[in-house]
């Protein structure tokens, strides 16, 4: 692989909660394995939950991981990750997972995740979300850089994927 393919290829960031439901792990699994078989590389916080469920997808499918950690010890990344890029800027490198991405997925997630959606509407990345926050600005929905709901991790990733950069 030539260098060039790989600094253009598709970066897609999944973000969601440390802490998640089996069935919310299954889902970013399929979510990070899909994301692998596109050909696009993983973006997510390198650390536990949906954040590594979603790197395992996409390591066994031979996809290219990078975790944005919120601290100084690269030991702290999950073990999926290829790349881990050290902040010690805790949770404010939430706006470093959003911005090192050309899309955004949303699984679940808790307040952590909430912060990233914001970051993710603030720079108008295209962002879908899957049983995650409902988001509503003023008196109706969130125009470009909105989030879109999608039934199922195959609908967000073709639809990641899908975004013109």
């Amino acid at each position: 692989m030539v260098n060039s393919d790989i600094k253009n290829r598709k970066r897609i960031a999944v973000i969601g909660g440390s802490k998640a439901t089996a069935e919310i792990l299954k889902m970013a699994h399929e979510c990070g394995r899909l994301i692998a078989e596109s050909g696009a590389i993983l973006v997510t916080g390198g650390l536990g939950g949906v954040m590594e469920a979603a790197s395992c997808g996409a390591k066994e499918a031979g996809g290219m991981t990078i975790g944005i950690l919120p601290g100084r010890d690269k030991e702290r990344a999950n073990k999926y990750i290829d790349f881990a890029i050290l902040t010690g800027l805790g949770e404010i490198r939430n706006a470093l997972v959003v911005m090192n991405a050309d899309s955004i997925i949303a699984i679940d997630g808790s307040y952590g995740t909430l912060n990233e959606i914001s970051y993710a509407l603030i720079s108008k990345k295209p962002l879908f979300a899957v049983k995650s926050w409902k988001i509503a600005q003023g008196e109706g929905e969130c125009k470009r850089g909105e989030l879109i709901h999608c039934e199922t991790v195959q609908e967000a990733v073709e639809k990641a994927i899908s975004v013109e950069a």
